[in-house]
């Protein structure tokens, strides 16, 4: 099977301008840039090409620099979706699988890509496949905070007993004055069928995509099949850098993985 990942980054972002080429430290008191840890957590995936999708000629810049491949796409790409589907329309291309490892999500380890990838041989239905991870109490705690203090932060799913995507939200569902629910984070990790993508941008979107900001809501919306698929998290834990106020934890975990 024959697999691109696209690392989609945007310089303008309403929460976070310029986040891609902010700096974070890793556990040598290095830094690299946001895109540039991105896409080596691309290139550990084992057997796939990686590019970097980018409208802005800053990002291009410093991806070449440290030795991406680059694809040019437009400024009207409202999401990573559809930037990985403008990226994948200018190149030759003849992959089996398009992967979408967001700009923002240095912390995704290999193995959530490689389940992904291995999900299509057991599910010929599914359009597209994204990875979940049960909550520890931490990071429930950390997501309730979030939105507590008005933050948009991390997402949650949840699923039918096949695994197929009910719905993915900002806030923390489902509800629960208990703690025996399972709550489920989404990780913004996205395999593709080509044919899903193409699809994809023929739609508009949605009052969900709307409301939620969350761009995987249009394949719902349209009727689309999203496997979501459970991951392991082998005591690691996983966080996005959506805002600011996310640098420091993000740092933190890198220097406790031991990832330079």
């Amino acid at each position: 099977m024959k697999v691109l990942i696209v690392v989609p980054a945007r310089y303008e972002s309403s929460r976070f301008p310029g986040k891609p080429l902010i700096e974070l430290t890793g556990a040598d008191g290095k830094t690299k840039s946001l895109v540039q840890r991105s896409w080596e957590a691309a290139k550990s995936v084992r057997n796939v090409d990686v590019i970097v999708a980018t409208d802005d000629s800053r990002i291009e810049k410093v991806a070449k620099e440290f030795g991406a491949s680059v694809v040019m796409t437009s400024s009207d790409c409202a999401n990573g979706t559809e930037r990985c589907a403008e990226a994948i329309s200018n190149i030759d291309y003849d992959y089996d699988l398009i992967v979408n490892l967001q700009g923002d999500a240095p912390l995704s380890p290999a193995w959530f890509v490689e389940d992904l990838i291995n999900s299509f041989k057991g599910n010929k239905e599914a359009d597209m496949a994204t990875p979940v991870l049960r909550c520890d109490e931490e990071t429930i705690m950390a997501l309730k905070e979030d939105r507590s203090e008005g933050r948009v932060g991390g997402t949650t799913a949840v699923f039918d007993k096949n695994n197929k995507a009910l719905y993915f939200s900002k806030e923390v569902i489902p509800y629960s004055n208990d703690k025996k629910t399972t709550i489920f984070h989404h990780v913004g990790i996205y395999a593709y069928k080509p044919k899903a993508l193409k699809e994809y941008i023929g739609w508009t979107s949605g009052p969900l995509e709307e409301a939620e900001g969350l761009e995987q809501l249009r394949f719902l919306e349209n009727g689309g099949y999203i496997n979501c698929v459970e991951v392991n998290g082998k005591g690691r834990a996983f966080w996005e850098v959506n805002n600011p106020s996310d640098v420091p934890k993000v740092n933190a975990m890198l220097k406790k993985l031991g990832i330079s």
